[in-house]
């Protein structure tokens, strides 16, 4: 998951959860839940769902944990999970 993390970020075409194209200009996050890039849209309603701080909560601690990097780490992993991203 971590690995790859920038790839998949960087050069994401689609939604992974609404299939919805994603230009080179349009911005791009990673899903608390699965850890893969979602538009803008999707990731809104992922913050609606009643158990997003418990897994945002989680995700950080797991991030932090594999990495060893603060997820206010501007290039970090754990950091794409909350803000938005441009190609």
């Amino acid at each position: 998951m971590k690995d790859n993390w920038n790839e998949k970020l960087a050069c994401a075409v689609a939604c992974s959860s609404c299939q919805k194209a994603i230009g080179p200009h349009d911005l791009r996050i990673l899903s608390s839940y699965t850890h893969q890039p979602i538009c803008m849209d999707c990731k809104k309603n992922e913050e609606q769902k009643p158990d997003y701080a418990e897994v945002s909560q989680e995700m950080i601690g797991q991030c932090m944990a594999e990495t060893e990097i603060l997820y206010g780490d501007i290039g970090s992993y754990c950091y794409h999970h909350f803000y938005p991203f441009k190609c």
